[in-house]
């Protein structure tokens, strides 16, 4: 039996532990996408407690609590900071399968130095040690970051954001980590949600740009992009439910946006219609600017009404979306294609089901000179699991180019979490480690497969985003 989580931990084949030790387990972090705050990193925030690193708007966290049927006051009521992480610990002692269980075990060793077991007997003691830890002036922020060899950190920004933090960041040479924005249009999107005329409005009074069509949206969406470039931003993101496509001509389009900025009720095929015509444009402009476009979609949000209304979004009630048809997918990509304005773009499904279609879909449109100009994101969300990630990567190798994959990301807003680059890396090696243990792979090219571990861990994501970072 092996011990729990010793310095093999999911590494089962000499080959696997080759590939960690002598490759990935020293690579340096790009993190190119995460929720993280700007703000926190310009102030070198110092927390007071485990719980506010851990508990502070981790909806993984509290879902897993809901599911052991504690009391609400534990996750995001006014139960002390001490009560809310008791709890979570005994539910965690019983957490088995659930990789929060692994992730909470690697984040205590890696920045609280505690390789101790944490459970309902254990929990007061592990709460006072990391505690007096996190008093150290080398737990704030920053030091967190370094501490995690993290070299650059995208993170996610409204097109109304002065992104002044960043300027501050930037400005203060004492901190070497690179903090970029990224760009995250979804409320000019949105054209459902009933806050969607007052946010076009403020973007009107940001941008300088009277808005007052759909040709006027776009005006004052190039004056940000621009002001977003100004400031390194290379990579977008988009939440949608599904990729649709349902063109539509100039004048309907017009019709919508108008009928939205009335107040008038538009229906959900006009929102297709209105978010069809949004994507191409954003598609064109990333492709002017030679950026990233990533695309979020499988989500079934803001579930549970009632909590939703009392807690708001980002709470830990979404869902896998229900199977739309992914044909709309490819037709989205060849009208970009066909107009030669397909950016490099990165496809992440909330749904598992959707690992093949994706893979598929997306080696139509690849092409030189960028390798792997279309790939699949890694697995996202409720797919951030070893079996998420195993499914991922053997979709990914089995259908085109695992070896241009620009691999992990932490799409946390937690900063302890980077320890979740750490668990991918060893089920990658495990996974290439298995293919050699089973004859799938010569092991006398086991220095190849280092060269794709060194690339997915850290090398692809600088060459495929065009980071200003030397690969290692």
């Amino acid at each position: 039996m092996k011990k729990f989580m010793d310095r093999d931990f999911l590494l089962q084949t000499e080959a696997a532990k080759v590939l960690y030790h002598d490759y990935s387990e020293n690579m340096p972090i790009l993190d190119y996408h995460c929720h993280i705050s700007p703000k926190e990193i310009a102030e070198d925030r110092h927390f007071e407690t485990i719980t506010q690193v851990w508990l502070g708007g981790d909806h993984y966290k509290w879902r897993l609590m809901r599911a052991f049927g504690l009391d609400e006051k534990y996750m995001t009521g006014d139960a002390s900071d001490e009560e809310k992480f008791l709890m979570f610990a005994k539910c965690l002692e019983k957490a088995v399968g659930n990789p929060i269980y692994h992730w909470a075990h690697l984040e205590l060793r890696k920045y609280f130095g505690y390789d101790g077991i944490l459970n309902s007997r254990t929990a007061k003691e592990v709460y006072d040690h990391c505690n007096k830890v996190l008093q150290s002036p080398d737990m704030s922020v920053r030091k967190l970051i370094k501490m995690s060899n993290v070299t650059l950190i995208c993170t996610t920004d409204d097109p109304i954001d002065t992104l002044e933090w960043h300027d501050k960041i930037k400005a203060d040479t004492s901190f070497d980590v690179k903090v970029l924005p990224a760009w995250r249009p979804d409320k000019a999107k949105n054209i459902l949600k009933p806050e969607f005329a007052s946010y076009i409005k403020t973007l009107s009074e940001v941008s300088g740009v009277k808005i007052d069509s759909f040709a006027s949206l776009k005006d004052a969406l190039r004056v940000r992009l621009d002001y977003f470039a100004e400031k390194g931003c290379n990579v977008t993101d988009h939440a949608l439910e599904y990729v649709m496509y349902r063109p539509a001509t100039d004048d309907e389009i017009e019709a919508i946006f108008k009928k939205a900025m009335n107040g008038e009720a538009v229906s959900y095929e006009e929102s297709l219609k209105y978010e069809t015509a949004f994507m191409l444009f954003e598609g064109e402009e990333i492709t002017k600017r030679d950026w990233v476009m990533q695309l979020h979609f499988g989500c079934k949000r803001d579930n549970n009404t009632p909590m939703y209304e009392k807690l708001g979004p980002d709470t830990g009630f979404d869902t896998i979306g229900a199977y739309y048809p992914m044909g709309e997918l490819a037709d989205f990509l060849d009208a970009l294609h066909k107009k030669g304005t397909l950016p490099k773009t990165i496809l992440y499904s909330l749904n598992p089901s959707d690992n093949k279609i994706i893979n598929t879909t997306l080696n139509a449109f690849n092409e030189a000179p960028t390798v792997a100009k279309i790939q699949q994101g890694s697995a996202w969300w409720f797919n951030d699991t070893k079996l998420g990630m195993e499914q991922q990567l053997e979709s990914v190798a089995e259908s085109g180019n695992l070896s241009g994959f620009v691999g992990m990301l932490t799409d946390s807003r937690s900063f302890t979490s980077y320890t979740r680059h750490d668990y991918f890396r060893r089920i990658l090696c495990n996974y290439l480690g298995g293919l050699v243990d089973n004859g799938e792979f010569p092991e006398e090219e086991l220095p190849v497969l280092g060269e794709i571990v060194k690339d997915i861990s850290y090398n692809n994501a600088v060459r495929y985003f065009k980071f200003p970072l030397e690969t290692r």
